[in-house]
């Protein structure tokens, strides 16, 4: 690395040397390579600022000019966010994108605390001062179709599209985290008449509070999803069923329903929608 380099500058040029934008990461993963690469600009800019912070800290902590000389000190970083109660996926975050940096396994680190369903922060905007009484066909809009805070501000009536296979209306082609089109279902005829009812061109919604709950809204929408495919346990073969750990052990779902369900949301893993978003209960 040259010596003339900031250390901010290092760790741009290690990650960037890493991308692989436009590379599907299932087959890297297939292949066995999915760890050497970033596959999307949303965990290539995440990686980037994570990595950042550190280099910073150890440089103005412990004098490092180089990347590798900060190496040593990622522990003692890992362990300042454990001692302020950070959150585990905070934790996790940092070792991951550390790992990354460095071309490592987080198991050569420090553990960071276990993530666990019941501690996730549901609304992360504050729900609670947020009067969905009053927004009620945003709340239903957000449970029948899914869609992001950032996705629902680019909607248009041209993203609603009907399949005449099943019959269904789905929101098609909104860019969403990662670069992803969506390809959501659209669950309600209420849903479905608001787009519609939208002058070609304009956006569906205005504006979309910053404190609506858009998070449980998905999660709310995720189960109603992943109802209208699930099988009854005793029809599920054996290969085909989900068991949850931790808190959720001994709840099984459905993997194929799963798997749409998270397509739906625009993931590609179904054990994020088990952990995140199945626990809704409305």
């Amino acid at each position: 690395m040259p010596k003339n380099k900031s250390i901010v500058h290092q760790v741009q040029d290690i990650l960037n040397q890493k991308l692989r934008i436009g590379n599907k990461r299932h087959i890297a993963k297939q292949q066995g390579v999915a760890s050497e690469g970033i596959h999307s600009w949303y965990t290539y800019m995440t990686y980037l600022a994570k990595s950042t912070a550190f280099v910073k800290w150890a440089k103005e902590n412990y004098g490092c000019k180089t990347v590798a000389e900060a190496r040593s000190y990622v522990n003692a970083y890992l362990q300042h966010y454990i001692d302020r109660n950070y959150s585990p996926w905070t934790q996790k975050t940092i070792s991951n994108s550390l790992a990354k940096l460095y071309g490592c396994s987080t198991k050569d680190f420090i553990p960071t605390q276990s993530r666990h369903r019941e501690n996730i922060k549901r609304s992360r905007m504050g729900k609670a001062k947020f009067a969905e009484d009053k927004n009620r066909e945003l709340v239903d809009f957000c449970k029948a179709t899914g869609l992001r805070r950032q996705e629902l501000k680019q909607l248009k009536p041209e993203h609603l599209r009907y399949d005449e296979t099943t019959k269904r209306y789905y929101i098609d082609g909104v860019k969403g985290k990662g670069g992803r089109l969506s390809n959501n279902p659209v669950l309600s005829k209420e849903a479905v008449e608001r787009i519609q009812n939208t002058p070609a061109g304009q956006c569906v919604w205005n504006k979309v509070p910053s404190r609506a709950g858009i998070h449980s809204y998905r999660a709310n929408y995720a189960k109603s999803v992943y109802a209208l495919y699930a099988r009854p346990v005793a029809d599920i073969p054996k290969s085909d069923r989900y068991n949850c750990r931790d808190d959720l052990k001994g709840v099984v779902y459905d993997k194929r329903a799963m798997a749409i369900a998270s397509r739906a949301l625009g993931h590609n893993r179904i054990s994020v929608i088990a952990g995140h978003y199945l626990y809704a209960t409305e």
